[in-house]
């Protein structure tokens, strides 16, 4: 096992159980002062690739990716705990059954090809698909539980969107020519001491690589239930 996939274990359980406090104190105002300083983070992460290249078009880009860490934040501190618990099945649990099924499955069916190889050429065929299947599955399964398909059927776009809002902040990485969101804070002795929360000195992950997905969910469901619901 390389160090780097030690790290990325390492931070994902330490994020899993970060969300599960999250679960407990949902309600509570230092969460969501938790959640706005990831988003806060995220956000100086995502103008330090202004560093690398400048243009109109990254300029509209990054106005959109902060548009959804804002909209993200927002619809965080409007649900309530059982609807963030769709968030958690649905957007985390596809980040680590598409992680974990590519890494156990990926290549044993489709050999060559790649789902996405333009923006996130690690991505396979098998490991987006487990990740969405499994994660919607979990979705599926709690509204059952509850019997609430009618009110909250929405939640089930949480996977899909969840991809899309991974492979928006790929695309934004790809067009800045910045290998990974974290740099600014690997690279300064300020933030250094966060270097294993981020990501580690491996040099992957961020505050932006942890939200991303999160952020552009929340937004796109704000934006359906305002029109749907006019909420």
């Amino acid at each position: 096992m390389d160090k780097n996939f030690k790290v990325r274990m390492i931070v994902g359980f330490s994020m899993f159980v970060v969300a599960l406090i999250g679960l407990y104190t949902f309600d509570s105002i230092p969460f969501k002062i938790i959640f706005g300083y990831f988003a806060l983070m995220s956000a100086i992460e995502l103008f330090s690739f202004f560093k690398k290249k400048h243009a109109l078009l990254n300029i509209i880009l990054t106005i959109f990716e902060l548009g959804f860490l804002i909209g993200g934040t927002i619809f965080v501190a409007r649900i309530d705990l059982n609807h963030f618990w769709y968030i958690i099945l649905g957007v985390c649990g596809y980040d680590i059954f598409a992680y974990f099924s590519g890494k156990l499955c990926g290549g044993k069916i489709f050999k060559k090809s790649r789902p996405f190889p333009h923006v996130s050429k690690n991505k396979t065929w098998e490991g987006t698909f487990l990740g969405l299947l499994i994660a919607t599955s979990f979705v599926a399964i709690r509204m059952g539980l509850q019997n609430s398909f009618e009110t909250d059927w929405i939640f089930l776009l949480c996977a899909p969107l969840a991809l899309c809002g991974d492979l928006f902040e790929s695309f934004l990485k790809r067009r800045f020519e910045v290998k990974d969101s974290n740099e600014i804070i690997v690279k300064n002795k300020f933030f250094r001491f966060l270097e294993l929360f981020v990501g580690g000195s491996e040099g992957h992950g961020g505050y932006l690589d942890r939200v991303d997905s999160t952020a552009f969910t929340g937004t796109i469901l704000l934006i359906i239930i305002l029109i749907i619901y006019g909420l």
